[in-house]
């Protein structure tokens, strides 16, 4: 865990970068980082104006812990 990669879909297939190594059968998640043709005009707006966020899963329980250093939560 902890090693994200950037792939393409070709012809239904993700490809990822050269240096992407994964075992096999490795279970992986993809999510689309645009908005699909066939979505919503408001949805295709607001993911425009969307900023990627690099922060913990956890970060909606426990952001009083990354923003004030409380102790967190579990």
């Amino acid at each position: 865990m902890g090693v994200s990669y950037k792939g393409t879909v070709r012809n239904g297939v993700v490809v990822l970068p050269p240096g992407a190594k994964l075992p096999e059968g490795t279970t992986v998640q993809v999510t689309p980082l645009g908005a699909a043709p066939e979505d919503p005009q408001f949805l295709r707006s607001i993911l425009k104006l969307a900023k990627p966020r690099d922060w913990p899963e956890d970060f909606a329980l426990n952001h009083a812990h990354y923003m004030k250093g409380h102790p967190k939560k579990s």
